[in-house]
């Protein structure tokens, strides 16, 4: 048996507290009421990228659960997740290809919500599966964190794709509520209950579909593409240009490395370290520039957290993006873009 509680080290980013109390707000439970019963303080939920116990958001979440009266509130959260995400997966669409692509990155993707699991994606014959981890043995059970996951998930790989990818089968960790009327019309009617892990089923051919492609300007603000960053670039040669789309495209995963990169080139590593010498350049040179330019880029934009920019820039945690971004700039991520503000 797994412990009882999640561990005491374990936190959460408080937008995942928020989107709790913004879906039971909207379900006519009181606000003030969760935040006082699970004892938060108002102002650190005014800190994006503050991050608060894991237990009590759990706590939160069973309060609000009781004091809502209904079992699809983490379905209500996912939707929350989902279209306050937007920003961020319009971003994806620019950087990866096609769905397969994004299902590379979507494990990284769960880190910028703190210590509650990670997604993986399986291959399973002509499906894939697309699985919900909780990190603790105590919450697999729990049909909210399930939910929130599956459902934000699902809304996000469906929106992207220019192509619809409809679930076409459902398990569920938990087991079979009384009604299961929204969460036939979240998913599909194929459910099925007590599974040992919360998964979502696709056809594997979808993982060929193209990504939508954005024939508008977003804003002022939204400039912050592969292909953006290379455009006024008029001193590279076009192989040093393919090479920086291609490190951004990478980078999201947190798996970037030469040689991975070389694969994506369809070059051997020897070949790629000896073109990139003859244009007094490296890998390292490169990929360090390529994450300074797209922070700089990226940090305009108020709609992205500055953990969401570490994810898009590879980095496995906020931290280790504001100590590189100190190397190059001397001030914090957040200082950077107080002063531009001004």
């Amino acid at each position: 048996m797994g412990s009882m509680n999640p561990s005491n080290s374990a936190t959460v980013y408080v937008s995942c507290f928020n989107t709790v109390l913004q879906a039971a707000s909207a379900l006519g439970v009181d606000r003030q009421m969760l935040i006082d019963g699970v004892g938060l303080d108002v102002a650190s939920l005014a800190i994006p990228d503050e991050r608060l116990p894991a237990p009590q958001f759990i706590e939160l979440y069973q309060l609000a659960d009781k004091a809502a009266e209904n079992a699809d509130l983490g379905l209500y959260v996912g939707r929350l997740i989902y279209f306050l995400g937007l920003n961020l997966q319009l971003y994806m669409t620019t950087i990866c290809r096609n769905l397969k692509e994004y299902l590379n990155v979507i494990p990284s993707t769960i880190s910028f919500r703190g210590d509650l699991g990670r997604v993986i994606i399986c291959p399973d014959g002509e499906y894939i599966r697309l699985e919900w981890h909780p990190l603790d043995d105590y919450t697999a059970k729990l049909r909210y964190l399930s939910d929130e996951m599956l459902s934000s998930s699902k809304l996000i790989v469906d929106s992207i794709c220019a192509l619809p990818v409809p679930v076409l089968r459902v398990e569920l960790s938990y087991a079979r509520p009384a009604n299961t009327d929204v969460l036939e019309n979240m998913f599909c009617s194929e459910l099925s209950f007590d599974a040992s892990v919360s998964c979502l089923y696709y056809s594997r051919k979808c993982l060929r579909y193209p990504l939508i492609s954005l024939d508008y300007e977003l804003g002022v603000e939204f400039k912050a593409t592969p292909r953006s960053l290379v455009d006024n670039d008029g001193e590279d040669s076009p192989f040093l240009r393919e090479v920086k789309v291609a490190i951004t495209r990478s980078l999201p995963s947190g798996q970037l490395t030469i040689d991975s990169l070389s694969g994506d080139l369809g070059i051997s590593r020897r070949t790629l370290q000896r073109r990139l010498t003859s244009r007094e350049t490296s890998f390292k040179l490169l990929l360090q520039g390529v994450r300074e330019e797209l922070s700089l880029r990226y940090l305009v934009d108020s709609g992205l957290g500055i953990t969401e920019i570490a994810f898009l820039l590879g980095y496995s945690d906020q931290a280790s993006f504001s100590n590189a971004f100190r190397s190059w700039r001397g001030c914090s991520p957040s200082d950077h873009r107080n002063q531009q503000s001004r």
